[in-house]
């Protein structure tokens, strides 16, 4: 019993002294991102990359206005970006915030050896297409923590 009640208030230790990042925010028009303090922002066409110093990975935001495309189709889309045979039913959709349907979908590359996780939210003609690549082998740990929290802020404005 004593063994128990030390295991259990080293985990509590460990979880009160836990680090955590500074973030930054990235603001656009239309939406926001925190992201960590350091890492580097880069607009190509209105194609939004963050990423770390070391380029392990990436945070990539798109946003598209007056896009025709059918709710119907967008799974199909999503699966095209990758050129992904699997199956439509392996991209998750839900009704989100603000109206917007959300899509999520994960994806690994075996020849590239990366891990991409999708996020797409559509409603009308507007779609935002929030996507995260990094290498296998830095998938783990922080890393992965540091681009999940990243991902999960990304927040539309209107």
């Amino acid at each position: 019993m004593k063994n128990i009640i030390a295991a259990f208030f080293l985990i509590i230790g460990f979880f009160s002294f836990a680090q955590s990042v500074p973030t930054t925010v990235y603001e656009s028009k239309n939406y926001s991102i925190a992201l960590p303090q350091g890492w580097k922002v880069t607009n190509d066409s209105d194609i939004i990359n963050i990423f770390p110093s070391n380029q392990i990975g990436a945070i990539t935001i798109s946003e598209y206005h007056d896009l025709n495309l059918p709710k119907t189709e967008t799974k199909k889309f999503i699966l095209a970006l990758y050129k992904s045979s699997d199956d439509e039913k392996k991209v998750r959709s839900k009704s989100g915030k603000k109206g917007y349907t959300e899509y999520f979908y994960e994806y690994f590359d075996e020849k590239e050896k990366l891990i991409w996780i999708t996020k797409v939210l559509q409603k009308d003609k507007d779609m935002f297409l929030v996507s995260i690549n990094c290498t296998q082998k830095y998938w783990n740990g922080n890393y992965m923590k540091l681009f999940n929290e990243a991902f999960e802020s990304f927040k539309i404005k209107k």
